[in-house]
């Protein structure tokens, strides 16, 4: 699992900053929010354009630079108005109880990168431009390292990490890890897996989604078919699509006609369903749009609830999600935007609020900071 992710000089993070996912002395939450001292997830809150999405961005960065993309292209995720060019990400992981980090750092000016991974405080692979020393690899050292991509890609996809069952297991949690735009329902999955709507019911059928529903008291069902009929009316359709029946109602509702709520959610659904059974990240920005605040508690409570080794990151402007009885307060962090400073963070654990005290009133009223600082607007007489 992630414990750990510094940005420098990254995008909107102009300067060194830590998120940290080691569990603190807080009793709330210690079952559900935390396998082995580190937090399943974190949660960032905070004003429009102060940079949350950016945290967002750093971690998907680190599955594209791995899976989805051969050439690196750091030089345009550099703080734009830093004068300084060195870009640096580092991320750390807690992997079968020992400590995995992996730094990169890319300097614009020379057009080169840095890569090192460690095991504990023990360095596998230490690349600076084209050079590199590898003592995961049959060659200890290597001359002719494209500029343009990432060592540790090119080893795994050549070699799989044979005889390192560790660092197998590191990249096993991340191609099962899934980015996911809310808002555009954009998936990506390292792994390959099939998570959009239509392709996770070809494979599965909706007796999971289903099963959700009648757990949690929807009284609803979908079906996934060419056809659907109630007691009124039969609909049939060229292929299959998804048809809402409502209890007490029956008659079948076809997606496209259903609330833009229910639609959402069974679009989200596979991939909870996914990150919660295999481990892994589940990377989430506009995690709100069109859920209901209740239906928003009701997902993070059941990924908690029923994940091990598995993570959820999400971005939401739902202050009700600000509650100890779903987030600890070492798992949420406000973002603010301050000018040629760049965007800061601040741990709401850092302010120490007790237990009993309430988040979302402390939030809003800027204990953590984090707010929108603009002019309401005057009624006129």
């Amino acid at each position: 699992m992630l414990s750990k992710l510094t940005v420098t000089n990254f995008l909107s993070f102009k300067e060194k900053t830590t998120f940290d996912l080691h569990a603190t002395g807080y009793k709330v939450l210690t079952n559900a929010n935390i396998n082995n001292d580190v937090l399943k997830g974190l949660m960032f809150v905070g004003a429009n354009a102060s940079g949350k999405t950016n945290i967002i961005k750093a971690l998907k960065m680190l599955l594209d630079l791995l899976f989805a993309e051969k050439t690196v292209d750091l030089g345009g995720k550099r703080c734009l108005f830093s004068e300084q060019f060195t870009l640096i990400l580092e991320y750390e992981f807690q992997i079968a109880n020992q400590r995995i980090t992996y730094y990169i750092e890319y300097d614009e000016l020379q057009d080169s990168l840095i890569e090192k991974l460690f095991v504990g405080s023990d360095c596998l692979i230490n690349r600076i431009g084209s050079n590199a020393e590898s003592k995961i690899t049959d060659t200890k050292m290597y001359t002719d390292i494209d500029n343009h991509s990432l060592f540790l890609r090119e080893i795994f996809f050549n070699t799989r990490f044979r005889n390192h069952d560790l660092l197998k297991q590191w990249f096993d949690f991340l191609l099962n890890s899934v980015f996911m735009d809310g808002y555009k329902e954009i998936i990506f999955s390292p792994g390959n897996v099939s998570l959009e709507l239509d392709d996770y019911l070809k494979k599965r059928g909706a007796e999971e989604i289903n099963d959700f529903f009648q757990k949690h008291n929807f009284h609803q069902r979908i079906e996934y078919s060419e056809k659907s009929e109630g007691r009124m009316f039969k609909i049939q359709n060229a292929r299959k699509i998804v048809f809402f029946k409502r209890q007490g109602v029956g008659e079948p509702i076809p997606f496209a006609l259903e609330s833009l709520g229910n639609q959402k959610l069974i679009a989200l659904l596979p991939v909870f369903f996914h990150t919660i059974k295999n481990g892994g990240m589940l990377i989430i920005d506009e995690f709100s749009s069109g859920l209901h605040n209740f239906l928003e508690e009701l997902l993070v409570k059941y990924f908690m609830n029923h994940s091990s080794n598995a993570q959820l990151f999400l971005v939401s402007h739902s202050t009700n999600l600000l509650s100890n009885s779903l987030l600890r307060p070492d798992q949420i962090y406000a973002v603010d935007f301050k000018g040629i400073e760049g965007s800061k963070v601040k741990r709401f654990s850092s302010e120490q609020p007790r237990v009993a005290q309430n988040l979302e009133k402390m939030y809003t009223s800027g204990v953590f900071g984090g707010i929108p600082d603009f002019r309401d607007e005057v009624h006129e007489n």
